[in-house]
């Protein structure tokens, strides 16, 4: 209920424009690739999901009785420095460094759109001078999932370029000059095994998407993560 208490914040302050967290988990047993924002969503296979699909429902809601702008980012695995130290490419790091194990799901058959931090910023600080209009051409004999007649739009953030788990795990060794001890595992319940972001719409709004390559951005977190730990 946190967002739903967020909302009702941003309507009785009148907020010119609302920027809210998405996820691309949201896209759950989808299988059309790359993930458009116009795809159906109405299979969420994780809890997490279900709840920014929610998120996504209210802010419609909220854009439609209330004419709050509201600006949905679908975020694809972000990674850089000050990162949650329980996402991969800190656990990777940390034990790589310690000659500790690895634990690599899916046996390392699995394609992530890596999104690195200033990439993420950057789209943010556009889209704050961007808050979402009405959508003239929207037709609800034809919805379009991420936009409508009020309001409200949904874009990906993403690299537009998924890259192989095992290709990550190499530039992070590239980088540290060792090869990671590694423990293969299954595919972990609702996980999904691929995600691939279509960013053509957020590139036409603001002529910007996400371009920092993988070994760029490993290379820069590690830069962090040795100056900050060791």
């Amino acid at each position: 209920m946190l967002f739903k208490r967020s909302l009702e914040c941003c309507r009785h302050y009148k907020v010119d424009n609302l920027i809210y967290a998405s996820s691309s988990s949201v896209y759950g047993a989808n299988t059309s690739k790359p993930f458009r924002t116009s795809d159906n969503i109405d299979l969420p296979l994780s809890l997490y999901a279900a709840t920014k699909k929610s998120n996504e429902l209210m802010a419609h809601t909220y854009s439609h009785l209330y004419n709050l702008p509201t600006t949905g980012l679908r975020f694809f695995t972000v990674y850089g420095p000050w990162g949650r130290p329980d996402m991969a490419l800190f656990k990777f790091t940390k034990a790589i460094i310690n000659d500790e194990a690895i634990d690599v799901y899916n046996h390392g058959k699995m394609l992530r759109d890596f999104t690195y931090v200033d990439d993420i910023v950057e789209t943010v600080s556009r889209l704050v001078n961007k808050p979402a209009v009405p959508n003239p051409e929207w037709t609800g004999a034809d919805p379009d999932p991420s936009s409508s007649s009020a309001p409200y739009k949904i874009y990906n953030i993403g690299n537009n370029s998924p890259v192989r788990l095992m290709e990550f795990v190499e530039a992070i060794e590239n980088k540290l000059g060792k090869v990671a001890k590694k423990n293969y595992m299954d595919l972990q319940p609702g996980d999904v095994p691929e995600t691939y972001a279509n960013v053509d719409d957020l590139y036409r709004d603001i002529e910007f998407k996400p371009q920092t390559t993988i070994q760029d951005g490993v290379n820069r977190f590690i830069d962090w993560y040795l100056e900050y730990y060791e």
